[in-house]
């Protein structure tokens, strides 16, 4: 598995993400959700193929996914082996204090993220989404006294507006406190959004994306109006999905033909154009579907056949923020 490093940054992160939404306490927006046992042969399989940098959030399975990583990490690798990634900022609980970006939030958030992961520090910490309730000084400030303590290695943000990002950034500069490294964007040859604004203001602020639902809830990965149970009970999936993207898929499909390769790797190869991607999250719930992302971070796609993938795109409203 290649690697790639993050900006200047001595984060250095491989070239596909496991995505860890679907590992813990499955609920009715997961209830695809794999428990420690189901997921063994997947975490397995990322530490052979060298995939490092695994993604999580203590939202997801109600925490209960912070804790699968963390087993995983003691049984089948090392601490120091795994580039460990997780977020704050959603509502994790029902307290005040238990979602958003103040100081005391995060102070919160933190300790219980770290509690759940076993460990003593992540590498990556992400605000999961832009909080208009508080000064972005203090968020700002919040993330960096949890730097200073070693806790957090990098910081990392999630969807947002490109003006929003922006003044975060410059906040911090102004502050003389840390920026953001990464940017954890929604990005796919069906939401293509990030181009317009967030994509050279990365390029600009030497930020990585690591953009997440890359094979669009893998509508990307089959054939179109095909469907799977988490299609079915996903709604974001079909928010992110439209009737009139059926060219899209139809190309991701002929030049997979012509390839002789899954469609996923194909979708996923096409992200790897993009000079600010450093790795896109892929939510896995089969460790082949592993192997697919690990293929892809290797395929070369011509000039030709990229050209064909974005034809058929037409302007939308950005999603997932």
């Amino acid at each position: 598995m290649r690697t790639v490093r993050i900006g200047s940054t001595d984060l250095v992160v491989s070239r596909v993400a496991l995505g860890c939404m679907g590992f813990g306490h499955g609920d009715a927006r997961n209830p695809w959700a794999l428990d420690e046992d189901a997921a063994e042969p997947i975490f397995r399989r990322a530490v052979e193929l060298g995939i490092t940098l695994w993604d999580t959030a203590n939202v997801y399975g109600g925490g209960s996914s912070e804790v699968v990583v963390g087993n995983a990490i003691r049984r089948y690798s090392r601490r120091s082996e795994v580039v460990l990634a997780t977020k704050v900022g959603l509502p994790s609980g029902p307290g005040p204090d238990d979602s958003g970006l103040s100081r005391r939030a995060i102070f919160r958030a933190i300790d219980a993220s770290l509690r759940r992961l076993g460990t003593d520090y992540v590498d990556l910490y992400q605000i999961h989404r832009f909080d208009p309730a508080t000064p972005i000084a203090e968020t700002m400030s919040a993330l960096d006294e949890v730097v200073a303590s070693g806790k957090v290695r990098h910081l990392g943000a999630s969807s947002m507006a490109a003006w929003q990002f922006a003044t975060m950034q410059h906040t911090a500069d102004l502050a003389g406190t840390r920026r953001f490294v990464t940017m954890q964007d929604q990005y796919s040859l069906v939401q293509r959004e990030e181009e317009r604004e967030m994509f050279p203001l990365l390029a600009h602020q030497q930020v990585m994306s690591l953009p997440w639902c890359p094979l669009a809830k893998g509508r990307l990965a089959r054939p179109f109006a095909t469907a799977t149970s988490r299609s079915r009970s996903d709604p974001m999936g079909e928010a992110i999905f439209e009737g009139r993207d059926r060219a899209i898929v139809d190309a991701v499909s002929s030049v997979a033909a012509d390839r002789g390769v899954p469609m996923s790797q194909v979708a996923l190869a096409w992200i790897y154009t993009r000079r600010v991607v450093a790795a896109p999250v892929v939510g896995v719930t089969r460790p082949a579907h592993l192997d697919d992302a690990a293929a892809a971070a290797e395929l070369s796609l011509s000039d030709d056949e990229v050209a064909h993938l974005e034809a058929a795109y037409t302007p939308r409203e950005p999603s997932g923020y």
